[in-house]
């Protein structure tokens, strides 16, 4: 309710702009994807074909724009566990079926600065702390106030409030895992541009207002640095690197008393079309009692420690991630554009008690056909001493229009 009171009161203040010279956007997307997942210790596979549609309309008067942008979801296959009805002999793929108000945002642009009122969707550099969600059907979004100013030349700070979560539920959402979480959130980050690259330093501050998920236990304190780059050797060979560290503490209701680490270290080699990737990130552990570890509970979780969602939540031990990829792009093959392909291997251990969680291995091959994003994806799980192995298969396309 807060944040449609909002909208329609800026809405009323730039009623005499938007009177003139209206222009107005369409917006279409769909995606149709099935996901398999074999998981050992559940008798049944999970088949999820499930289509999503989002459709909307962008108005625009010169510096002021409104975005309103309805989605549903319909399991078309529901042989999997959505998260919310079951059945639990399967396993979970979070894509329940859902209707819903995605995007109900007032934006005003000028030089220099973007504010955007109402529901939105915020995602910070690499969605690490703070994100969309964009491969589950029914993404994240925030009902947020957010300011994105550029005073000088190189110097960015982006500033949000948000007093709702949107969660990827749904309408059925419920518990756990509801349909929205509230809370006072704060998501800060003041960056500068210079030769060796974006230095910037972040603040964000998680507000899990709710009894039932975890008990207040999400909530958190976390505060950080980061430098990301790139140096070009020639014109065919470039090397991109990024480095970070944070540390988080518990925040608001939260009952436990703890603070955790955060470091990552990632590079990438571009050599005429090539990738070789490698990086270490750790999300450290507290003293060993759940939730004590560092925690992203906002984050785009899925792009991170491998896509079969084991740590999605950071067990109790925290996470070290090793990892190394490969992959290969080229501009146009016949029809096909952005060709592209992917893999990448992870060795998963424990922050503390040296614990050996398992290895994975995770392939993407992706290429648009016209309006139509084609991708096909494999993950695998080998368990050694965390959860259990596990495989999933992707077929996805996404169009847009």
């Amino acid at each position: 309710m807060r944040y449609l009171l909002g909208t329609a009161a800026a809405l009323a203040v730039a009623g005499p702009a938007c009177a003139q010279d209206l222009e107005v956007r369409p917006l279409a997307e769909v995606r149709l994807r099935n996901e398999h997942v074999e998981q050992d210790g559940l008798p049944r596979e999970a088949d999820a074909v499930t289509a999503r549609i989002r459709t909307g309309v962008e108005i625009a008067s010169g510096r002021w724009s409104a975005t309103v942008q309805g989605q549903g979801t319909l399991a078309l296959v529901d042989h999997y566990d959505d998260g919310l009805h079951g059945p639990a002999d399967r396993p979970q793929v979070s894509d329940p079926q859902n209707i819903g108000l995605y995007v109900a945002q007032l934006q005003y642009r000028t030089t220099g600065a973007v504010l955007t009122a109402g529901r939105q969707k915020i995602a910070l550099e690499d969605e690490r702390f703070v994100g969309n969600a964009g491969i589950r059907d029914n993404a994240q979004t925030y009902d947020a106030v957010r300011a994105q100013l550029s005073p000088v030349a190189g110097l960015r700070l982006d500033i949000s409030y948000a007093w709702s979560v949107r969660t990827i539920w749904g309408i059925d959402g419920r518990g756990a895992r509801q349909q929205a979480i509230g809370g006072d959130n704060v998501f800060a980050n003041l960056s500068y541009a210079t030769p060796i690259g974006t230095f910037s330093g972040f603040a964000y501050l998680v507000d899990q207002d709710e009894a039932a998920v975890q008990g207040y236990r999400l909530s958190s304190r976390t505060y950080g640095a980061r430098l990301s780059g790139s140096r070009a050797f020639s014109p065919a060979v470039k090397l991109d690197y990024v480095a970070s560290y944070a540390r988080q503490w518990d925040h608001h209701r939260n009952p436990n008393d703890y603070h955790a680490d955060y470091w990552l270290a990632d590079a990438t080699l571009d050599v005429r079309g090539w990738k070789l990737n490698a990086g270490y990130e750790v999300l450290g552990a507290g003293d060993g009692t759940p939730f004590t570890s560092f925690q992203t509970p906002l984050g785009s979780n899925f792009k991170f420690q491998g896509w079969t969602d084991k740590f999605l939540t950071t067990p109790a031990n925290g996470i070290r991630d090793l990892y190394f990829g490969a992959g290969y792009g080229v501009k146009q093959v016949g029809p096909l554009t952005g060709v592209a392909f992917q893999a990448v291997w992870h060795r998963l251990d424990s922050d503390r008690l040296n614990q050996h969680y398992g290895n994975e291995v995770d392939l993407l091959a992706s290429a648009k056909l016209r309006k139509t994003l084609v991708s096909l994806r494999y993950a695998h799980y080998d368990a050694r001493e965390f959860a259990t192995d596990t495989d999933k298969y992707w077929i996805q396309l996404d169009w847009t229009y």
